[in-house]
């Protein structure tokens, strides 16, 4: 035994010596060093501090009209603020914001020194066609997002770069598309085009045709009275709202078939193609306020379908549903049938054809002139089983998880006119 407690004392006692020696060891002398500058770089970090704004290594520019906030020095604010011009753009900004302003020309002379631009936002402004220098915004080869809505165009503004991924032109007052106006922009995946004076003439060259990568496209109140030809398939999200369209040829869906959602309310549509809507992707299909008399096929992948303010007298449930798979259910969760000329409900079968069937709204039905009437169940609720409850409040725990900056990026930057 005292052979080894003569041993344990060692032991113990080179331990502390090593421990000594850790303590004693200056790890801030690897640290003390000067910081190696022989490559070029843009932020200086200092990991002494905690949640402090990147540095730059040289005081960062910005224009006296304008806020360059220290927390996001590559953005420059300059909106609301009454500018008729643009003022000079530093070179390291990246994203410029110039909206609700009085700007009506977009000169060249601001843009001399920009390398890195990837986003402009020029909406709510008094911008001409013939106002805008030529090749202005091509030569800004990293722009990705350019926002001209609600300005005063009467032309499309090309030639732009073909960096650009997402182009907002709606509430102008564009009446025609050149040929060559969207040439040279391969990575273009929504345009917005709401809010112009597009009729048929303006789209006979087939435009959108060359966009192989547009997954949005929003022509919403333009004076079209057919179908846009020549989409893209890559499409998945068409917005035509508020035109005068009246048909949809037998087959046009069959070239686009990553169709998600599909918005022709407020058009004048009579009679659809039986098989129309033969998309194995479709969730939201939206043909309110048309002139529809009957129903037609739902795809098996559809939720949500909204005919309401139509002419429909009775809803054909077979015409919707003409067969049963009990492997391959119908998704049918929400129908809104409002405001046509229902006078019975819609037939039981529809829960064996749809047994995902959540709400029907029947509100009010048209009668005759000025005169309205209401079934005995304005509204239909099916109550959830155990599973699809548990179901639904994980999709409402998972909501909640979103932030409010993801849904305003959502809508601002994707689903422009999709919310």
């Amino acid at each position: 035994m005292g052979i080894l407690s003569q041993l344990s004392i060692i032991h113990l006692l080179w331990a502390a010596m090593v421990i000594c020696q850790h303590e004693d060891y200056d790890f801030g002398d690897e640290y003390d060093e000067e910081p190696d500058h022989e490559h070029p770089y843009y932020f200086n970090f200092h990991p002494s501090t905690q949640d402090e704004a990147p540095h730059f290594p040289i005081p960062v520019q910005c224009a006296r009209e304008c806020f360059c906030p220290p927390a996001f020095p590559l953005s420059m604010y300059c909106d609301h603020r009454k500018l008729t011009t643009i003022p000079n753009i530093p070179i390291h900004i990246q994203q410029l914001y110039l909206q609700n302003n009085d700007i009506e020309a977009v000169l060249a002379g601001p843009f001399t020194n920009v390398t890195i631009l990837r986003e402009i936002n020029l909406s709510y402004n008094k911008i001409k066609f013939h106002m805008i220098d030529h090749g202005v915004f091509a030569k800004l080869s990293n722009l990705v997002q350019l926002h001209l809505q609600h300005n005063e165009l009467e032309e499309f503004p090309f030639p732009l770069p073909s960096s650009l991924e997402r182009l907002l032109l709606g509430f102008n007052k564009i009446s025609r598309l050149p040929g060559d106006a969207l040439e040279g922009l391969p990575n273009i995946t929504m345009l917005d085009l709401c809010n112009n004076l597009l009729d048929d003439s303006a789209l006979k060259e087939r435009p959108f045709s060359i966009l192989k990568n547009l997954m949005q496209i929003n022509l919403c109140n333009n004076r079209l009275q057919t179908m846009p030809p020549d989409l893209p398939p890559s499409l998945m999200y068409l917005s035509l709202e508020n035109n005068s369209i009246s048909y949809i040829p037998e087959n046009y869906f069959s070239r686009l078939p990553k169709i998600i959602a599909l918005r022709m309310s407020h058009n004048s549509l009579q009679n659809i193609p039986h098989n129309a809507f033969k998309l194995s992707n479709l969730l939201e299909l939206n043909l309110g306020h048309n002139k529809l008399k009957q129903v037609f096929y739902i795809p098996r992948s559809l939720q949500h379908l909204y005919i309401e303010d139509n002419d429909i007298e009775i809803i054909n449930i077979t015409l919707m549903c003409p067969s049963i798979d009990p492997m391959n259910t119908n998704q049918l969760t929400y129908i809104r049938v409002d405001q046509n000329k229902l006078t019975v409900p819609i037939s039981t079968y529809a829960f064996f054809c749809f047994p995902h069937i959540r709400t029907i709204y029947y509100g009010e039905q048209n009668g005759n002139v000025n005169k309205s009437t209401q079934l005995r169940v304005p509204v239909f609720r099916r109550f959830l089983t155990p599973e699809e409850y548990d179901e639904t409040e994980d999709d409402h725990e998972t909501n909640d998880r979103e932030t409010e900056e993801d849904h305003e990026t959502e809508d601002n930057y994707f689903h422009a006119y999709f919310q």
